[in-house]
């Protein structure tokens, strides 16, 4: 069977047959973005998800004063996807936009359908992955009322060092809830503290 890391790893389900993984993998293509593309745009409707090989990519929307908030953040090993427009069928609230340039299979909506209907380890992995994703999200939303601003971007560090090293200040500070000045400041405390630990 073709190995491709970042497939194995989003596709990592103990009951697919390796003819089955080998049919899924076959039907991704590979696609290339650059910085600053807009994989998806507010208004449109997802035809596609895609498995981010390289990169870095953020979805976002505007709040009521027109600001840029980041709702999430995409890095390797991930899969890429609006999933009420994707499988709803309606049209997204959100943009994702590459930070970095960006390497991506791709799996279209329709493949996937076909795929759905075919595998149907596809469909048990399909409930497992969106269980998985129903409880990251419910977590992220209580992490903003019960830890400080400093305990969720350590949590961010740890989880996802690839966005404190390439995404703009801004970005993280709307992805965590607070101000730009109160993110420097919170970096600025951990250096010190780091620093007399030295």
């Amino acid at each position: 069977m073709s190995t491709n890391k970042a497939l194995e790893i989003c596709y990592d389900f103990p009951f697919f047959l390796s003819e089955e993984l080998e049919e899924i993998f076959q039907a991704h293509e590979t696609v290339y973005f650059k910085k600053g593309d807009c994989i998806l745009k507010e208004g449109e409707t997802a035809n596609e998800y895609y498995i981010m090989e390289k990169g870095l990519a953020r979805s976002l929307v505007n709040d009521f004063n027109g600001n840029e908030v980041t709702t999430h953040f995409f890095t390797e090993n991930e899969i890429i996807i609006e999933v009420s427009s994707l499988f709803q069928r309606i049209p997204s609230q959100e943009n994702i936009v590459c930070i970095t340039d960006c390497e991506c299979k791709r799996m279209t909506f329709d493949t996937f359908q076909e795929l759905f209907h075919k595998i149907p380890n596809l469909r048990e992995w399909g409930r497992a992955w969106m269980s998985q994703q129903l409880f990251i999200y419910k977590q992220r939303s209580l992490d903003v009322f019960t830890l400080s601003a400093t305990k969720r971007y350590l949590s961010l560090l740890e989880q996802k060092p690839q966005v404190i090293k390439f995404a703009p200040l801004k970005q993280i500070a709307s992805y965590l809830g607070i101000t730009d000045t109160s993110l420097s400041r919170i970096r600025k405390e951990l250096l010190s503290f780091d620093a007399t630990k030295m």
